[in-house]
Parts: C-alpha cells; structure tokens; sequence
C-alpha cells in the first residue's frame, strides 16, 4: 500500500508581510519625527543643506515682533521664556534654538538671540530657504 504525500513545500516568497512590515515602518517614522511648522516668511537664501532638530522656533519680524511657537512674546520676556522652554525639554544638551528670522530683520535682534543660546549654552540655527537658481 502505497501512500501519497498531500503536502507539497512551496518555493514561492510572499510579500503580504513585508508590505505590513513597511506600512507600519512608515507610521512610526511619521509619528515619531518632529514636525516644525514655521509661518510664511520670507527667509534669506543659503546654499546650506543642513537638516537639524529643532526644539524651539523664535520667530522674527521686520517689525520687531518676537513670536515663539506662534505666541508673542514681549522683548523683555524672551530670555525667561526660553529658559523655561529649555526647562521644559528636561535641560537636555541637544536642545537646539531655531531663528527664523524674515528678510530685512535688523542682524542685531538676531545677534541677542544668538547671545542669548550661547548664555544658556545651547545651540543656534538660523533657518534659510534653498537659493534659486
């Protein structure tokens, strides 16, 4: 008596798990990454490619408003309200300080800001657009 063998091995590579593997890949790069929404301004152009963190994002306007993360700040204020921001990320030593600062802003606002992360021993990154070409 002769018996048959019912299940045959199969050689063929399925690619239903690896699409979940990448789906799901996808959605927590998405929801990890940190998303910085800066207003419409007009930038200064650099040739800079660099891509960095960014913790806080202090706004700058031609007219001498200060904004950090879409709220107003006050001149005065803007060095305690950094620290606080600071304090708020746990002091973490890669706490970095955006400057998006419009087109035509006097470079001395930008200066006190600068000044102000050396103090508190951060780093500065003052945001540009890709130059035309």
């Amino acid at each position: 008596m002769a018996l048959k063998k019912r299940s045959k091995i199969s050689a063929e590579f399925s690619m239903s798990s690896l699409t979940d593997i990448i789906f799901l890949l996808l959605i927590f790069f998405m929801l990890t990454s940190t998303l910085v929404k800066i207003e419409a301004v007009d930038l200064p152009e650099s040739e800079a490619k660099t891509v960095a963190p960014v913790s806080v994002a202090v706004m700058l306007y031609q007219t001498g408003v200060y904004k950090i993360e879409s709220i107003e700040v006050e001149e005065e204020q803007l060095e305690n309200t950094l620290r606080r921001k600071y304090e708020e990320a746990g002091s973490k030593p890669e706490f970095t300080l955006t400057i998006v600062a419009e087109k035509g802003t006097p470079f001395e606002r930008v200066v006190r800001l600068m000044t102000l992360a050396e103090k508190m021993k951060v780093k500065a990154i003052l945001a540009t657009q890709p130059k035309k070409s």
